[in-house]
């Protein structure tokens, strides 16, 4: 079957012919229709976060049709519209009982630490599948198992709630969603904060308040009184000194992003001052998925704007989608279609 892989990191993405996955007796194998482009696979080609055993077959934003299942799979079968949750966890162990997979030890993430859904087809266990509902494209439900669950796990991580000021700094795929959500859990107002006017524009449709990054979006917000949650979903430690800056009182600044630069924090003035928070997010939980294809399923979270460019699963296509996001260029959200 054909899988787009990376090869060496620092080089573009390779379209090569490798064997289908084998099939675990508690395994679904996935025919794959749609595969997200991640801003964190521009990070996985460029070398930081380093992932592997290369060659490795990037793609965790992946939707489909179930192929085959494994003797011990019982509720699917061959046809079922499906999207596949990344996190792979032993199943075991307290993390996973507890439903925290990204903390599992043995735990692999698809298109990063094994085979992701840049291919034909990918395997996973049957307990990583959830049904798509049929209001829902495979399209959208490919680019929620990132962008959208991602943007969830961080604003509950800020602990939004009803009246909290938000400002999203990036809106990009996960800010299109953080938007939405941050209004579906109570905001009175979010904030998109980007360089891109574009991107500001669909921001401002989705009901966020734009503010072009050119125009000292700190200042501004703190004109407003500061925000009560702030998202950095850039990845950049500049960003997030953005987000500390503009938190009101008892504000929390939440990292999403990935970058390998160092945020230096004064204690005292950046923290205690305020009883402002510093908080990690890192990617999202199971349960959140069933949460957001209901969301779309009900009209509550719109997607049709965030896929804005649609490319086959052919290496000058995505390399090139790649490199438009990586220069902060191109659609919102690529999807790779494969149907």
């Amino acid at each position: 079957m054909r899988a787009l892989q990376l090869v060496e990191r620092g080089k573009p993405l390779e379209l090569r012919e490798v064997s289908h996955p084998a099939l675990a007796d508690d395994d679904v194998m996935v025919a794959v229709t749609a595969a997200g482009i991640c801003r964190s696979d521009v990070h996985y080609r460029a070398g930081f976060p380093r992932v592997g055993p290369l060659p490795l077959t990037l793609g965790h934003e992946v939707a489909g049709v179930v192929a085959a299942a494994g003797p011990a799979v019982r509720g699917l079968r061959a046809g079922d519209r499906v999207c596949v949750h990344y996190q792979v966890g032993c199943g075991t162990c307290d993390y996973c009982g507890r439903g925290f997979e990204q903390f599992c030890a043995a735990g692999k993430m698809i298109g990063n630490s094994r085979p992701g859904g840049y291919a034909d087809r990918i395997a996973v266990p049957a307990r990583n599948i959830v049904a798509v509902p049929d209001e829902v494209s495979l399209e959208h439900a490919a680019v929620m198992m990132c962008s959208s669950a991602t943007s969830l796990h961080a604003l509950r991580k800020g602990r939004t709630g009803a009246g909290d000021r938000v400002a999203v700094f990036g809106a990009g795929g996960l800010g299109m969603s953080a938007i939405q959500l941050a209004l579906l859990e109570g905001a009175s107002v979010v904030y998109a904060i980007d360089l891109n006017g574009d991107k500001l524009d669909k921001a401002a449709s989705l009901g966020a308040e734009p503010i072009a990054a050119t125009n000292d979006p700190v200042e501004i917000l703190r004109r407003s009184g500061g925000v009560d949650v702030a998202l950095d979903l850039v990845g950049s430690a500049d960003v997030m000194r953005q987000c500390l800056d503009s938190l009101a009182p008892m504000g929390r600044a939440v990292a999403v992003g990935l970058t390998a630069d160092a945020l230096p924090v004064g204690p005292y003035t950046d923290l205690v001052t305020g009883e402002s928070e510093l908080i990690g997010t890192s990617d999202h939980l199971k349960a959140e998925i069933g949460e957001l294809l209901e969301h779309a399923a009900k009209g509550r979270l719109l997607l049709d704007d965030v896929v804005g460019n649609r490319v086959p699963l052919d290496p000058g296509a995505v390399n090139a989608a790649l490199d438009e996001l990586e220069a902060f260029r191109g659609a919102v959200r690529t999807v790779i279609c494969l149907d």
